[in-house]
């Protein structure tokens, strides 16, 4: 340990180490040279050691240790720690619990803690949380999963009850809001659901510790980011670092273009994977039809992942793999960080089984775990390939 901006200019020697061991509280007097430019010359210096690991000590300048608690004439000296880990309880719902004991294996500050999920005869919940006195005073967290409108509500009574347990602060994380595809009224009588969802979210009880975070990734649409009101903090995260670690390990790494489905991918996306080559495709309509074309960029002989932040029924993605095949790609892949796949849509999704025939189906299809239904039905199926946000929740949870 070194030790930090204490002692005057005037007395600071580069060489000068202290002994080991020290107690846990001791004074140090440095002799110091007097001065002839004062009245009264200063020899020494008094200060009080909080910390005495792996010090040692040289005989230049005189250095005398007294133990001396109740001294008042001592100046505090700093020294540089490692940051200790925040210590968080991390509750999770029934969906969530692989991705809550990955979360727990990325960080000993990480403490699972379980919830008893129950229902009455008329099928409400009837939930409780064990030892609820043992959290007080702790940073709790939940890991959330609105994959179904029924989990909902059992869900949020338990986030609404957490912070209310007298703890020092709540983080909610809600891989995917699901709700995000309905933002807005194009019809008079129209309801934008996100807008309702982040009024619920937006109300959760504020605990000891202030407002609760909201983690959130790659939110649908960017405007969602001000449905929330003052009393949460929303912090958006992104699984496209993971994407991005995942294709330099790859081995035609250096001949990789990113393709977007439409605009609006490209202006979520494209800041964060500027140093790729690009693709932008466009949908435009030709009588009942919706057809997807290349509206700047070349995927003639080039490895292209297709990028956005979500699929459901796929069926953009196909034709993105349509138009890029028959432009001479000569390999395709796609990511979405929520891969959603409702009524079992993936299975709409073939593997090129590494030959190179982009017409005849994926290389790779990469989704993270942020819908851990979908996880379980794709696992071992080419050519999907899940990338967890266990690391980046985990990291995330030590500064929320």
């Amino acid at each position: 340990m070194a030790a930090t901006g204490v002692f005057p200019s005037s007395y600071q020697n580069p060489n000068l180490q202290f002994p080991k061991p020290l107690s846990s509280s001791a004074v140090v007097i440095i002799k110091a040279p007097s001065t002839k430019t004062k009245k009264h010359s200063t020899n020494s210096i008094r200060c009080e050691i909080t910390s005495t690991n792996n010090w040692t000590v040289e005989p230049d300048p005189p250095v005398h240790f007294f133990n001396n608690n109740n001294s008042p004439e001592h100046l505090p000296v700093r020294m540089a720690s490692e940051s200790a880990v925040k210590k968080v309880c991390l509750f999770y719902c029934a969906e969530t619990k692989e991705l809550a004991q990955k979360v727990a294996a990325e960080s000993d500050g990480i403490e699972l803690r379980s919830i008893t999920w129950r229902k009455f005869a008329d099928g409400f919940p009837n939930i409780f949380i064990p030892n609820a006195h043992a959290i007080r005073g702790r940073h709790v967290a939940f890991l959330a999963s609105f994959n179904s409108p029924s989990v909902i509500f059992e869900q949020l009574s338990v986030i609404y009850a957490l912070p209310k347990l007298f703890i020092a602060s709540f983080t909610l994380v809600l891989p995917f809001f699901p709700t995000g595809t309905s933002e807005r009224m194009e019809d008079e009588g129209d309801v934008a659901t996100a807008f309702t969802l982040a009024r619920a979210l937006s109300n959760i009880p504020i605990s000891m510790g202030g407002p609760t975070s909201l983690v959130i990734y790659d939110i649908h649409a960017l405007q969602e980011r001000f449905y929330f009101g003052d009393n949460i903090l929303p912090c958006f995260e992104s699984g496209i670092p993971l994407l991005k670690t995942r294709l330099q390990q790859l081995p035609d790494s250096d001949n990789i273009t990113i393709a977007f489905p439409d605009d609006g991918a490209w202006k979520r996306f494209h800041k964060q994977l500027q140093h790729f080559p690009t693709i932008v495709c466009a949908k435009v309509r030709e009588g009942d039809q919706r057809i997807v074309r290349i509206k700047e960029g070349d995927p003639k002989g080039r490895h292209v992942v297709i990028v956005d932040d979500l699929v459901q029924s796929g069926g953009t993605l196909i034709e993105c793999q349509k138009v890029l095949a028959a432009h001479g790609a000569a390999k395709i892949s796609a990511y979405v960080t929520h891969g959603i796949f409702p009524n079992r849509s993936w299975e709409r999704f073939g593997s090129d089984k590494g030959a190179g025939n982009p017409e005849q189906g994926l290389t790779y299809f990469w989704i993270t775990d942020s819908c851990p239904t979908t996880v379980r039905d794709v696992m071992h199926n080419p050519p999907f390939e899940v990338l967890s946000l266990a690391g980046s929740i985990a990291t995330t949870l030590q500064i929320n």
